[in-house]
């Protein structure tokens, strides 16, 4: 149990290394992009999920 709960603590030089990485493996120009893109499908989940969120409220106030 310990074992596993040293692998969930982060640490600041963890993060470092982690940026470091992801910088060297698609350089400054493509991060951007790359976050425009994440962002914009996280917008369209939470888009789908609150359509299908509301098409789960009429579906179940008209069999009422």
């Amino acid at each position: 149990m310990i074992a596993a709960s040293i692998f969930l603590v982060i640490g600041v030089w963890q993060i470092v290394v982690v940026v470091v990485l992801v910088l060297l493996l698609f350089g400054g120009k493509k991060i951007p992009e790359l976050m425009r893109g994440l962002g914009s499908g996280i917008k369209e989940f939470k888009d789908a999920s609150k359509e299908d969120g509301d098409e789960t409220k009429t579906s179940t106030d008209k069999k009422q």
